[in-house]
């Protein structure tokens, strides 16, 4: 997760091997949900979620994770995640990778035609969440998930999944996610939307450049900052304790399905006490890596990451 929008730039030979494997990810697929009613009021009309599969669905259809996009992140970045030795094994899973919608595929203010920009409603991870179900269960007619693993804004989804839907899977993987949004946090994620929606990307093109930031003033010029906001705005309000009378202790105690929670120590952008607390309240198994790179140690740690990751769901 990331507190403003950056493109990567991928430089080098390990660079161009990871964008062509992107090139060769499986087509953009697009679920269609029509108008979905949403937790704060108000409906998101003609609801669209994109998504790619990945794998083969064995017969006894168990096999499938969910693997939901960390914050303005899509399911083309996942596919670098993705494979034998990576985050999750495509040749073991059914991989579905979703877009969150506001990432710029999924319905969002920049692709709506109904609701553009200001108009596209306020959406919470539970709503977010509950297209996923839907993706799951009415379009892909799948009757449970193998699991749901997700890293930073897709871990807060996978605790929402534990708490929302934990009759729907056998186990949920949160890393360097949090069941809920500090003070913080909702203050930082709400003013950088703030911010953002207050400066014309130019401006912000500009000043990156000014400060020779080139990484930084090409995302300022792709993203769409409303994009960004309705997106930041769901974590900002994240708390999976808001259906159980802001209680983490009853939240956990509904928690059905096997729990993995991996964290960071020194992470700079999603605070771990949250996740330790509520893996404690939980008895969540709890993975902690070395942290020496902050919120980005599921990068560099991600050979650790992913033999964490298989051993979980192995078991």
């Amino acid at each position: 997760m990331l507190t403003r929008p950056v493109t990567r730039v991928l430089p080098g030979f390990h660079g161009l091997v990871a964008l062509a494997f992107c090139a060769c990810a499986p087509p953009q697929r697009m679920a269609r949900l029509g108008d979905v009613p949403l937790q704060r009021g108000g409906v998101l009309r003609d609801c669209r979620i994109g998504y790619r599969t990945f794998g083969n669905l064995d017969a006894a259809r168990s096999n499938a994770v969910l693997v939901p996009s960390w914050a303005m992140g899509t399911s083309r970045d996942l596919a670098r995640q993705l494979g034998p030795g990576r985050l999750v094994d495509t040749s073991r899973y059914f991989v579905i990778a979703v877009d969150a919608p506001g990432n710029g595929v999924s319905s969002s203010p920049s692709t709506s035609e109904l609701q553009p920009e200001a108009a596209f409603p306020s959406l919470t991870v539970g709503d977010i969440v509950e297209m996923q179900r839907r993706l799951v269960t009415d379009v892909l007619h799948l009757p449970r998930l193998k699991a749901v693993v997700g890293i930073s804004f897709g871990g807060m989804q996978a605790f929402e999944w534990a708490t929302a839907h934990s009759d729907l899977i056998d186990a949920a993987v949160a890393i360097a996610g949090s069941p809920r949004s500090t003070e913080a946090e909702r203050q930082r994620w709400s003013q950088s939307a703030r911010e953002l929606l207050a400066t014309s990307r130019w401006r912000r093109t500009l000043s990156a450049l000014s400060h020779l930031e080139p990484r930084r003033a090409s995302s300022e010029l792709l993203v769409n900052p409303h994009d960004y906001a309705t997106q930041a705005q769901a974590m900002a309000s994240h708390d999976v304790s808001a259906a159980f009378d802001r209680s983490l202790e009853r939240a956990a105690a509904g928690v059905r399905a096997r729990l993995l929670v991996v964290v960071s120590p020194t992470d700079e952008v999603v605070d771990p006490a949250p996740a330790l607390a509520f893996a404690r309240l939980a008895h969540a198994q709890v993975v902690q890596l070395e942290g020496r790179c902050g919120h980005r140690a599921t990068s560099c740690e991600k050979k650790a990451l992913a033999r964490a990751v298989a051993g979980f769901l192995d078991g």
